[in-house]
Order: structure tokens, then sequence, then C-alpha cells
């Protein structure tokens, strides 16, 4: 079921597109319930490995009211806990231009990023924080300040490890 706020992220995802109908034509026609979406116009995507990207996102949700979206490639299970490949923050436009940061890629202006459909279950890649439909955006500064409070998280945890 589709709620209105998810209707709205929809209309904020397919204004990035440079032919909105066209985008949402996509979603309803690709079976896997994904479309592919132009990153750099109304936000950049900066791509963190999983185990990074999962304590990052732990460390954002307390401190953050909300985060921005950020999207998640299916990994493996582990423990009874998925470990995704890869996480994708939704930062502002022209972040990942000046972005500096050992294994983390950026999406920006030039770069085309695969779109699950908010709120409906699709194939390859999932929300795990859905647009507001508002244009809600991580701010890159917090998210640094994240990733290196997650850094050391995953670094103790290794060290834990037998």
């Amino acid at each position: 079921m589709t709620t209105p706020v998810d209707k709205a992220a929809v209309e904020w995802l397919v204004s990035a597109a440079p032919d909105p109908d066209a985008s949402r034509r996509e979603w309803e026609r690709n079976p896997l319930g994904v479309a592919l979406l132009p990153a750099g116009r109304r936000w950049d995507v900066l791509i963190l490995p999983g185990e990074l990207g999962q304590a990052t996102l732990d460390v954002l949700r307390p401190i953050l009211e909300r985060p921005g979206p950020v999207l998640a490639d299916f990994g493996a299970t582990r423990q009874s806990r998925t470990v995704f490949g890869r996480l994708g923050f939704f930062v502002p436009p022209g972040t990942a231009s000046r972005w500096i940061g050992t294994g983390v890629r950026g999406a920006g202006r030039g770069t085309w990023i695969v779109v699950p459909y908010p709120g409906r279950a699709t194939g390859g890649v999932r929300w795990l924080v859905r647009p507001d439909g508002e244009g809600t955006l991580t701010d890159p500064a917090v998210l640094e300040l994240a990733m290196h409070d997650a850094a050391a998280r995953v670094a103790a945890a290794e060290d834990r490890r037998p």
C-alpha cells in the first residue's frame, strides 16, 4: 500500500529525472520495482561498504531526528542478521565531487543510481530510510563524524573477534 508520504517521496525522487513521467512508468513496468535516476541534481549519494554503512546508520539514528534517505543492496545473512553489501546515504548535491575518503564512493552529477519505489517490495535494493518527500538529506559533516565513530566501533568489534 502506498501512503501519502510515499507518494510525496515519489514526486521528490522523480523531480530529479529529465522526464519524471518516464521514471514513474519505469517503476511500474520494471519487474524488480526499480528505476534509474540521475544523481547530482536534487541529491548526491555517498556509498559506504556494508559493515561501515550499517554502523554509520546505527550512529546517526539516535542523533538525528530523521536522517536523509538511505539505500542498501542485498547482501548475506550472518547469525540472523542481514549484512548489506553497500549502503548509499543521500546528501546535498555537490558533496560527491568534494568527498575524500578511503573506501567511500560518490555518485554525483553525471551518474545514475538504481532507486526502488518507496513503500514497495523490490528486488536488488531497498530503503533502510525512505525519503520523506520533503527533501531531507543527511548533512555531510554529521555523516563524516558518524563514519569516524562507526569505523572505531567496527575496528573494536574486529579486535574482539576470535
